[in-house]
Parts: structure tokens; C-alpha cells; sequence
């Protein structure tokens, strides 16, 4: 009895390290990847500094600066290119015909997106030759590379922008009128462009409303002097104004005009 007893202690306790075994051998394993974890940390953090001694962003703030621009790319479409011209003299020109409907808000901003694509195409490259290729090779730090993509989109911002803006801006911020205007800093510059685009974005409106709106006099007179007060004129003088902006090729002149104004 004793001997089966003995016996049985010693199957049990073969069974117990059998099982406890591959827990072991996990729980040192663990152990020694987690070592290996904390020294590649430590050297992960040691090297933040790139190859020419430049101090650069860690990847977790890279994603982050990314993931920021990318939710402010609308604000920056808006502000820093000639979107904002280019969609409001558009809108003014569906108004000026009278079809509120055609063509659909969709294919205008399409419409508008391209083209400010096409305006703004020498600045892209200037700002990705000076600024984006030299920090995707390392070659300049972060901002080094804002303060060069600064340069080619303030020179675009200030050919378009009058000097009434400019100095209202700098007499709301306090600053003092600098030697040069390249040195004005973009908190300036983005208000006056903007301002100015819509100034001069509702002068081109106003001159596409002349020629529509004098169809529309035309046609009501013709029907007061037919009598025919209850006849809504615009019912009439729509197809005409139709008719006009296609013979004349309305669209072709309305996008040369708005790259031309940039030029």
C-alpha cells in the first residue's frame, strides 16, 4: 500500500512539472523580451537626433502633426489658395443666369478644386522642391521646412493682395510696418488675402451680372408693354440667358478670366 502510495506521489508531481514546464519557459521568455523591450526603448529614445545632428520629431508626433493638417487641410484650402475667388465668382455666375440648381453645388466645387489646382501649381512645386523633398530626405528639420513653404505661398498671398488690407491688419495686431514684405509674418498676410479676395471676387461677380441683368429688364419691358403683368419675366429671359452664355462660350471665358486674374 505504501509502495502504490509512493508511486502515485511521483506520477503526480512528473505530471505537475510537465505542465508547470511550458509556463517557465513563456514567463523567461517573457522576461528576456521585455528586457530586450526596455533596452531598444532606451535606445529608440537615445536616437532622436538624425544623422546630421538636426533635432527631428518622433514618429508619434509626426502622426499627430499629420493627422492635424490633415483635418485643417479645408481651412487651408480656403485661406492660403485662390479657392475662395474662384468658388464665389462661380456661385455669382450661377445666380446671374437664374438656374439655382444647375449645374449642382458638387460639380461646382469639382470645378473650382481643379482649377485652383491649376493656379496654384508653380507655388505646389516651389513648396515641394524647398520644403518637402529636403525634410523627406532629412536634409532640414520640421521648421525649417515651415519657414520654406512659407516663402513661395507668401509671395503668391501678397501679388494679390492691396496694401489698404495689409495695413488694417497690422493696425488690429500692433505690429510696426517691416522694410520688407516678405518679412510680414503670416498672421498679416492670411486676413489681408483673404479680405482681398473677396473684394475682388464680387467685382468679377458684379461685371457677370450686367449682361443678364440687362436681359431681364429687356424681356420685363416687352411684356409690361404686351400686358402681360401676371407672366413672371425670368420664365422668359431664362432660356435667353441660356442661350447667350452658350453662344458667346460663356464657360471658356469665365475660367480664363479667373486663371488670367492670377497671373
Amino acid at each position: 500500500m505504501h509502495r502504490c502510495a509512493h508511486r502515485r506521489r511521483t506520477i503526480a508531481i512528473l505530471v505537475c512539472l510537465l505542465i508547470a514546464a511550458p509556463l517557465l519557459v513563456d514567463g523567461a521568455a517573457a522576461q528576456t523580451a521585455a528586457a530586450d523591450t526596455t533596452a531598444a526603448g532606451t535606445s529608440l529614445i537615445l536616437s532622436v537626433a538624425t544623422a546630421d545632428g538636426t533635432q527631428g520629431l518622433d514618429v508619434a508626433l509626426r502622426i499627430v502633426v499629420l493627422m492635424t493638417l490633415i483635418s485643417l487641410a479645408p481651412a487651408l484650402l480656403v485661406t492660403l489658395t485662390c479657392f475662395t475667388r474662384v468658388t464665389i465668382v462661380l456661385g455669382f455666375l450661377r445666380q446671374a443666369i437664374g438656374t439655382n440648381q444647375a449645374p449642382a453645388n458638387q460639380i461646382l466645387l469639382g470645378l473650382a478644386f481643379f482649377l485652383t489646382v491649376v493656379i496654384m501649381a508653380p507655388v505646389l512645386t516651389r513648396v515641394n522642391a524647398e520644403a518637402l523633398q529636403p525634410l523627406l530626405a532629412g536634409e532640414i528639420s520640421e521648421t525649417a521646412a515651415l519657414a520654406a513653404a512659407e516663402g513661395p505661398l507668401k509671395e503668391f498671398m501678397l501679388k494679390q493682395t492691396r496694401e489698404k488690407d495689409i495695413a488694417l491688419m497690422l493696425e488690429l495686431t500692433g505690429r510696426e510696418i517691416p522694410d520688407v514684405p516678405q518679412s510680414l509674418p503670416m498672421l498679416v498676410v492670411v486676413p489681408s488675402f483673404v479680405i482681398s479676395e473677396l473684394k475682388t471676387a464680387f467685382q468679377m461677380g458684379f461685371v457677370l451680372f450686367i449682361p443678364f441683368l440687362i436681359i431681364d429688364m429687356v424681356v420685363a419691358s416687352v411684356l409690361m408693354s404686351m400686358g402681360m403683368m401676371m407672366l413672371p419675366p425670368v420664365l422668359i429671359s431664362l432660356p435667353f440667358k441660356v442661350l447667350l452664355f452658350v453662344l458667346v462660350d460663356g464657360w471658356w471665358l469665365v475660367v480664363r478670366s479667373l486663371v488670367s486674374s492670377f497671373q
